[in-house]
């Protein structure tokens, strides 16, 4: 069951931000209590989620029978306004605010909280597009803090984005090659946590040209047909879907370059509009057109 919050301001008379860890606990505790006193006798566990942009907010809540079930059941409108008080007095300056909460608990006394600030939301109803923009107006962020859904719902343009053919950078996939045609890398290798952020950063960028099939893997003894024939770009970089392979199959990491691009970006992959998206297959066509 989904419940649309009325369109009240939390903490109207204070700054977004104003809770500290103690008053953060506080206030989930305050939830918690909140949530309980609504729950019929009985009950075992119930899982409440919370979901919120601009002043835009949904509330649902489910009881979790023992075999799994999840039965709706109604929250308080005071129960969503403790959430919204929690989100406002957890943003912090540049970085936002979550979206989303999801707070569980179960007898005899134990709950947990998850907050997701960077994903959208799974909405009951999807909000007016107003409400995007009106997020990031409230609750402002860093540009490489944007995630793409929420940038795109917001209409912004592309944060950062290269304007001309010579402000987009290309990434090679090799540094060259021997004197008989081997690849040759000098290449610090990355540790297991960011080639793993580096390597979702590279392979959930757009594709913005691909062709059918695979092209060898010149790493492969055999020479394998594996390698994916595709471009990505966030609108600052190009790069071949090789890069995001090599990474994968055998660990060699992105030039140095866009590696360091993509920490400053704190592993945020930006909404790429379409005139970004336009400008990198224009450079990549001229490019492969002039060999």
């Amino acid at each position: 069951m989904s419940q649309p919050e009325p369109p009240r301001e939390p903490g109207e008379t204070e700054a977004p931000g104003m809770l500290d860890q103690h008053g953060q606990q506080e206030m989930i505790q305050r939830i918690g209590r909140g949530i309980v006193h609504t729950l019929p006798p009985g009950w075992q566990e119930v899982s409440v989620r919370y979901r919120a942009v601009g002043s835009y907010r949904e509330l649902a809540a489910e009881l979790i029978a023992p075999n799994g079930t999840g039965i709706p059941v109604a929250m308080t409108s005071e129960v969503g306004e403790l959430f919204a008080e929690l989100r406002h007095g957890m943003y912090q300056p540049q970085r936002g605010t979550w979206v989303s909460a999801t707070y569980r608990l179960s007898r005899p006394a134990s709950y947990s909280v998850d907050f997701n600030g960077d994903h959208s939301p799974d909405w009951e109803q999807e909000p007016p597009h107003t409400e995007f923009a009106a997020e990031l107006s409230q609750y402002p962020r860093a540009t490489h803090n944007i995630p793409g859904w929420l940038a795109e719902r917001a209409g912004m343009s592309t944060p950062g984005a290269a304007t001309s053919p010579e402000q987009l950078h290309r990434a090679d996939v090799f540094d060259g090659t021997d004197a008989v045609g081997r690849p040759v890398t000098n290449r610090q290798a990355l540790t297991p946590e960011e080639r793993d952020r580096v390597l979702e950063y590279l392979e959930r960028a757009p594709v913005v040209l691909a062709a059918r099939g695979y092209d060898s893997d010149r790493l492969d003894p055999y020479g394998k047909a594996a390698v994916p024939m595709t471009f990505h770009t966030d609108g600052s970089w190009i790069w071949p879907g090789a890069v995001g392979y090599y990474l994968r199959t055998h660990e060699l990491a992105p030039q140095p370059e866009l590696v360091e691009h993509i920490r400053e970006r704190e592993f945020q992959l930006p909404y790429v509009d379409d005139e970004a998206r336009e400008l990198a297959v224009s450079v990549i066509t001229a490019e492969q057109n002039s060999r």
